[in-house]
């Protein structure tokens, strides 16, 4: 806690000497909180997938609510080279993985208040891609120690670092165990953020030592169906733990959700959260957006009339206004939903629907949605890319937006298409149930349709209806205004980490 005394000549100082009779008033002015935010990818510098945008979005609201916030990561040999190019240097050291001394080189790049640390060893970053590799083990043991290492060298001790999915896990385990001893790093909150609980990070027992640099004493905290599971040992060391929705914190206490880790999530329930993602809504705006054919507003569709006929014209769809344009944009594998959509495609192309599809995946459901589409040329479009241009086309251009997936943890794309004014259909699960309210026929309310049960007949009957509704102008049209005004910005998020912070550093 540090004093400021304040007095009519407006000086601070403790010192200063006034002539004054009139007696300072002494203020107490709470210090910032520090974080920390520990992960393997940040836009806007590299990504592979929703984690990227949480490291890229989150630190920033945090910053404008006037937190000390910090990111460190990995300097991959993929990122863009225009922020590459403009780091600048701060130091080098040497990182111990095992039995190993790994050179570490520290960088860092200032973005919006933020300062984003980077850490250098080409051996381990500069591949191809960010995961898949053999030795994924070792390459984040390096980043989660050389995490560690950075604060000495630093000289800065976060209050909270909070770590975010496996290939940081070590970093908190790490923090309580080899670094539990030196007095700078005892007053180090920990937070664990789940992003996605089907990634843990297992290897074999013998890695403790040689690969990891554990005393086997702690075998037993990382210990999991008879192997070394490293997001376990971050549920066990860290001081809380969150996840990216409400609703997926209760599911992942269940072993229909937690991909085999249900018995250590129960047993961290009661420092477990979930706190739903935002998305960054100055970058996903329809009245600002470059990418789409002509920009709109909640309060003015005229643009999203335009952007629609012009869809169906590039895509090569009949141009028809009262035919609603049913987009999925998603990964092709099956827990997306998949299996259900090939289950009952040609019952949904009956329908007087179009269907547009973008994304990639397994090679059988590329190959499955490529052939019907050219079945039911000017029903079907499918496009088997990633295309971050085609995709604000479609969720400028498409009037309701499937998502039925068996598992999200949060999901960005239905906030996306929400935002653009493409309702919704969603399966009720995860970061779906928590931002999309089902219309409500009643009460005239709700920014998309949702069904309950994992099944194609459920899926079908909401489909079914949404297109119904759609004709019905009058009533859309509100569900679409509800849809592109709900808050789906970082700040309400972000003032729940802010409060979480709070809790952890005055427990």
């Amino acid at each position: 806690m540090s004093e400021v005394n304040k007095s009519s000549n407006l000086k601070t100082t403790k010192t200063a000497k006034t002539k004054s009779r009139v007696k300072p008033i002494t203020v107490t002015v709470e210090p910032k909180i520090s974080v920390l935010l520990v992960g393997s990818e940040a836009t806007p510098f590299i990504k592979t997938g929703g984690l990227a945008d949480v490291l890229g979005s989150l630190p920033v609201s945090l910053a404008e609510k006037d937190l000390d916030v910090r990111v460190i990561l990995p300097l991959y040999g993929g990122m863009e080279e225009g922020f590459k190019n403009h780091l600048t240097y701060v130091t080098n050291f040497n990182v111990p993985v095992g039995w190993r001394n790994q050179y570490c080189g520290l960088f860092y790049y200032k973005r919006k208040n933020v300062t984003f640390y980077f850490l250098d060893n080409e051996y381990y970053f500069k591949r191809e891609n960010l995961y898949g590799y053999y030795d994924d083990g070792e390459r984040f043991a390096f980043f989660s120690r050389a995490v560690l290492e950075t604060m000495s060298h630093l000289e800065y001790y976060p209050d909270i670092m909070h770590c975010h999915d496996w290939q940081a896990a070590l970093a908190v385990v790490y923090l309580k165990t080899v670094y539990a001893d030196r007095p700078a790093y005892q007053g180090i909150k920990s937070l664990f953020t789940i992003h996605n609980i089907e990634y843990q990070g297992r290897y074999p027992h013998d890695d403790i030592t040689d690969l990891f640099g554990l005393d086997p004493k702690y075998i037993p905290a990382l210990d999991y169906s008879g192997g070394l599971n490293l997001m376990k040992g971050a549920l066990v060391f860290s001081d809380y733990v969150s996840t990216v929705s409400s609703s997926y914190a209760d599911e992942i206490l269940s072993s229909e959700y937690a991909c085999g880790l249900e018995y250590a999530v129960n047993d961290a329930k009661n420092k477990l959260c979930g706190i739903v993602n935002g998305i960054d809504v100055k970058a996903f705006n329809p009245e600002t957006d470059g990418a789409i054919f002509k920009n709109y507003t909640a309060d003015d569709l005229s643009g999203k009339e335009v952007c629609k006929a012009e869809l169906q014209k590039l895509l090569n769809l009949p141009v028809k206004k009262d035919v609603p344009v049913i987009a999925m944009i998603s990964r092709l594998v099956p827990h997306k939903g998949l299996d259900l959509v090939r289950q009952v495609l040609e019952r949904i192309l009956s329908l007087d629907v179009q269907v547009v599809i973008l994304g990639k995946g397994d090679v059988e459901y590329e190959n499955y949605f490529a052939y019907m589409s050219e079945v039911y040329k000017g029903k079907l479009k499918a496009i088997i890319a990633y295309n971050k241009d085609l995709s604000s086309k479609i969720y400028s251009g498409a009037d309701l937006f499937l998502m039925p997936s068996r598992s999200e943890p949060c999901g960005l794309s239905q906030m996306i298409a929400a935002r653009y004014g493409a309702v919704p259909i969603v399966r009720r699960t995860g970061g779906l149930r928590d931002t999309i309210t089902p219309y409500n026929e009643t009460k005239v309310s709700g920014n998309g349709f949702a069904f309950n049960d994992y099944n194609a007949e459920g899926m079908l009957r909401v489909i079914e209806e949404a297109a119904e509704t759609y004709k019905d102008k009058e009533t859309f049209a509100k569900i679409v205004k509800e849809a592109m005004t709900t808050d789906f910005s970082w700040k309400k998020s972000a003032s729940e980490y802010e409060k979480l912070y709070l809790k952890l550093k005055n427990d």
